[in-house]
């Protein structure tokens, strides 16, 4: 039977329901439950999550020189993007050969949209390009999937083993590490692929009056995508590269027909020197250095295998599975001669940052439990304290229906909130315990107490708290990079103050029925 209560409000109401309530410890118990498997299953990263659209826009003319690529290719399609609404910045390079448009999108715009609108504008201008420019190039730009998560350096440990032999085993690793759940993408940094190399000379193109879109063109046939064409590379040569497929040895390459000249067949060998090696126009190199002594000794050329992640997917998973593998195959790697160093790993940070914050929460709740100790006394203190592992409990829970992760800015509003959330359950246990040595009470169970005690405390608490929500809704329309990096703030600190209302009107007059007498 429930107790009658004057002007009851939310608060009375939910402590008359639940102080003898059978189910109330049940429930307590479950959302404990719930708060662990949530600290466990949600999604740890780094950082947050930013909504990023933005993209490139490549487009290949064989042939022609920087400032002709500039006025036919890059400034008209320059006017062009800008019609598309949302476009923030555009960045332009106009290239021997290439013109690249990059296009940024304010922070916030729909991923998705803004990869379609780009896709749009292109193909509709197509007709408006110049004779001589190849298909667009688009590129869109992911930062889920373009920021990576885990780096690992791999290096040769003896002479025996070629650079271009490293790429080939680590390519085959990467391929690997793909097929491991939620991995996006693979990328390899300071790799030297082998290949064709055809250094041509243009003093020979000019005298069989042959362009480099012929000579590319020519090449098409044995390939199954049109080689990149790069600008001079020394002494006036041009090099393509990219050539692989039906062509085994450097004479398959010599022997292709460009074009006719004087009655006779122009072939590649008659304009170029054909070799076999590695990519030479990759002028990027890595590198491992050794410290000793606080300086830098020992250089050794190495190639970065990087890997990113999907959207919303546990970093610290990802990891552990990724470096599983790689110590699966660690005395394979070692025999041919192949070392390897973990130069990234996002999900130890990640996981780090939130082991520290479970030890600082639990660290800050004995200081809070001594402080009421002091001010209420020991029982009140226990009470007090039992209540913020349930605050957090469903806070972590309803971040994870909402699809949030775990995060340095997740972890520094709970932290943030830590203060106020322990607010309502101590002017609870405050209201009860004055209460208790009121004459008012003399003739009331400790159970009417806390029931009234709540109820009389409610729509102030209420409405304080309230207030506090308010001030962190107006963050939600921070705009720009700032506002997506700061999301989890307004998302996390309303949820755990509503929280410890709850909390406060339904386990801390329980708790009191249980654990505290009336003298």
């Amino acid at each position: 039977m429930k107790y009658k209560i004057e002007n009851e409000n939310i608060a009375g109401t939910l402590a008359n329901t639940f102080i003898h309530h059978p189910l109330t410890l049940i429930i307590a118990v479950f959302i404990l439950v719930l708060g662990y498997l949530s600290l466990e299953m949600t999604p740890r990263e780094e950082n947050p999550q930013i909504k990023v659209a933005g993209g490139a826009v490549i487009v290949p003319m064989p042939g022609a020189k920087a400032n002709e690529i500039l006025k036919v290719i890059v400034e008209p399609l320059e006017r062009k993007i800008r019609e598309i609404k949302g476009v923030q910045h555009i960045y332009s390079t106009a290239k021997d050969s290439v013109g690249i448009i990059q296009v940024q999108y304010y922070i916030g715009q729909d991923k998705e949209s803004s990869d379609l609108k780009l896709y749009d504008l292109v193909m509709k201008n197509m007709d408006k390009l110049p004779k001589g420019a190849m298909q667009p190039i688009i590129k869109t730009m992911d930062i889920d999937t373009d920021i990576p998560v885990a780096s690992i350096a791999f290096y040769t440990k003896n002479d025996s083993l070629s650079q271009t032999d490293l790429y080939k085993r680590i390519n085959k690793i990467g391929h690997e590490i793909s097929k491991i759940e939620d991995v996006a993408t693979i990328d390899l940094k300071g790799e030297k692929k082998e290949q064709f190399n055809v250094l041509i000379d243009t003093e020979k193109l000019i005298k069989y009056r042959i362009t480099l879109g012929q000579v590319a063109m020519a090449v098409k046939g044995l390939t199954f995508g049109l080689p990149d064409v790069k600008g001079d590379l020394n002494n006036g040569d041009f090099i393509m590269f990219g050539i692989d497929n039906a062509i085994k040895t450097e004479k398959d390459i010599q022997n292709i027909i460009v074009d006719k000249f004087e009655g006779r067949s122009v072939l590649i060998k008659d304009i170029a020197s054909v070799t076999k090696g590695y990519d030479i126009q990759n002028k990027k190199r890595a590198y491992l250095y050794t410290k000793k002594d606080d300086s830098l000794k020992g250089e050794t050329e190495q190639t970065t295998l990087t890997i990113s992640k999907l959207k919303g997917a546990n970093t610290v998973v990802i990891n552990d599975r990724i470096f599983d593998y790689l110590d699966t195959i660690k005395e394979d790697l070692a025999k041919e001669g192949i070392g390897y160093v973990i130069t990234r790993d996002d999900g130890y940070t990640a996981n780090h940052a939130v082991n520290e914050l479970v030890f600082h929460l639990a660290i800050s709740v004995v200081i809070i439990a001594i402080l009421l100790v002091v001010a209420l006394g020991f029982k009140e203190a226990i009470i007090v304290s039992l209540t913020v592992p349930m605050i957090l409990a469903l806070t972590l829970f309803t971040g994870f229906l909402l699809d949030e992760t775990i995060n340095r800015i997740t972890l520094f509003a709970l932290l943030l909130s830590l203060g106020l959330l322990v607010d309502a359950a101590i002017i609870v246990i405050e209201n009860i315990h004055r209460h208790m040595h009121s004459e008012s009470s003399k003739n009331k169970t400790l159970t009417q107490i806390a029931i009234d005690a709540t109820n009389e405390i409610g729509n102030p608490t209420n409405i304080a708290t309230i207030a506090i929500i308010m001030t962190f809704i107006p963050m939600f329309f921070v705009g720009g990079m700032m506002g997506q990096f700061m999301h989890p703030l307004p998302v996390f600190v309303p949820i755990s103050l509503f929280m410890s209302l709850i909390v406060a009107y339904i386990f801390t007059p329980y708790l009191v029925d249980k654990l505290l007498k009336k003298h």
